[in-house]
């Protein structure tokens, strides 16, 4: 009988399949995977459940296996920012495992009904030691991250409202096809594009009007790529 307080298979092959293991040999890959699997636990949380707060001390990284979760951050007027959706196979909070302040930066919360496992801060660090192989694929991992950070300021800094908003939509469109579903409310997309939530509706209504897109509250369909696409294109880097 399955314990279903330990990962079980279906766990490893998650875990697996994540980018940060991919290009590891694949006789090593299993035993990577066991030992980073070493002494997880389970999470279940319903919608809004807190998974770790800021400030928290930074013990475990999560690995998503059914449901969603958002991390987010307030700031000094009290204003919600949410700066990730997260979906199953994907982890959470791997890189304050190596923060000097031993911190998590954000809090997490469930927007669905979750079953996450936490992963040990240790057994990341072991791994790391043991495997140099990994430790490269992480690195690599949280260089790209600052990389896209750097081009998301730039581009924040230096883009119009449309701009930024074309570019939103046509990574949903990308990812998701011509209809997508706006994982944010759009009070919380204005706040993720810098830009005020009465200059986002009015935006979406005029493209509504204009035929560019169609649709309300979350759901929306991209009826004009064309013109999203060359709105965006000052988003896209040479490399």
């Amino acid at each position: 009988m399955t314990n279903i307080n330990l990962p079980g298979p279906a766990t490893a092959a998650l875990l697996a399949r994540h980018p940060l293991l991919q290009g590891l040999p694949p006789g090593l890959l299993p035993e990577v995977v066991a030992g980073l699997l070493r002494g997880a636990s389970p999470l279940r949380a319903e919608p809004g459940q807190v998974l770790f707060g800021e400030g928290d001390e930074a013990f475990h990284y999560l690995l998503v296996e059914s449901g969603q979760a958002e991390v987010v951050r307030y700031g000094y007027n009290g204003d919600e920012r949410v700066f990730r959706v997260f979906e199953p196979g994907q982890l959470i909070a791997e890189a304050a495992m190596f923060m000097p302040h031993g911190r998590y930066p954000m809090q997490a919360r469930a927007r669905s009904p979750l079953l996450a496992w936490r992963l040990c801060r240790h057994q990341l660090h072991d791994a790391c030691r043991r495997w140099p192989d990994l430790a490269l694929k992480l690195l690599a991992a949280l260089s790209k991250n600052l990389y896209d950070q750097v081009n998301k300021v730039d581009w924040m800094t230096s883009s119009s409202a449309p701009e930024r908003l074309a570019n939103y939509l046509m990574g949903l469109r990308e990812r998701q096809g011509s209809t997508v579903t706006l994982p944010l409310s759009q009070r919380q997309l204005a706040a993720h594009l810098g830009i005020r939530a009465e200059t986002l509706s009015r935006l979406l209504n005029d493209w509504q009007t204009q035929g560019y897109v169609s649709g309300k509250r979350r759901q929306w369909a991209v009826q004009d790529p064309a013109y999203l696409a060359r709105l965006a294109t000052t988003a896209k880097r040479p490399f």
